[in-house]
């Protein structure tokens, strides 16, 4: 195919995030990139990536995220995915206050392929979202992007979701999993969060 990706946005319920970040009166960025990068691992074809003629599967994949820097530029930030959530979220903390100031654009880890790129729209809604990606040749980077949380009401709230993959490797299902274990590591990362 001359664009072999396929993309599926949709609802996931974050609402144990949300409620705790509340009481905690912490940021929801750190959570669900932890809840995103955790669900992520969960599903093998999204540690999958075709190499030339072969495909790996990586035991591990890790976010490679966007940052707002200063004079509202992103820049790219990687750190490895960690079960230990405290120790993910220092990460995430060094790693973003090391481009906070910088204005250009750095291209982040382009000899690794055990990454999985993340950006999130914070500020609106989204009901799709395109990613830039190489046609010639494509690669299997899955990435993976959300929207502002939005509180529905009666404790709920959720964040749609978007999922961009190699088609190759990753169907319907395999994205209509990650959300379903998204919504699962929920539910982990907000007994994480401290009570206030």
């Amino acid at each position: 195919m001359a664009y072999p990706y396929v993309g599926l946005t949709a609802p996931v319920d974050v609402s144990p995030i949300h409620a705790a970040a509340q009481r905690a009166k912490v940021g929801l960025f750190k959570p669900i990139l932890w809840a995103v990068s955790h669900a992520a691992n969960a599903v093998p074809e999204l540690r999958q990536r075709i190499r030339g003629e072969t495909i790996v599967e990586h035991d591990v994949v890790h976010p490679s995220y966007t940052a707002l820097a200063t004079e509202a530029v992103f820049n790219y930030c990687t750190v490895d995915h960690d079960d230990d959530i405290e120790a993910f979220f220092a990460a995430v903390d060094r790693e973003t206050a090391a481009v906070a100031d910088n204005t250009e654009l750095v291209p982040d880890a382009p000899h690794r392929d055990d990454l999985l790129f993340v950006s999130s729209i914070p500020w609106r809604k989204i009901t799709s979202f395109g990613h830039p990606v190489p046609l010639d040749p494509p690669d299997s980077f899955p990435r993976l992007s959300w929207s502002r949380v939005e509180a529905l009401g009666d404790g709920r709230a959720e964040v749609m979701m978007q999922v961009t993959a190699n088609h190759a490797l990753v169907d319907g299902v395999h994205i209509a999993r990650f959300f379903d274990a998204v919504e699962a590591a929920s539910h982990r990362v907000a007994a994480a969060l401290p009570s206030r």
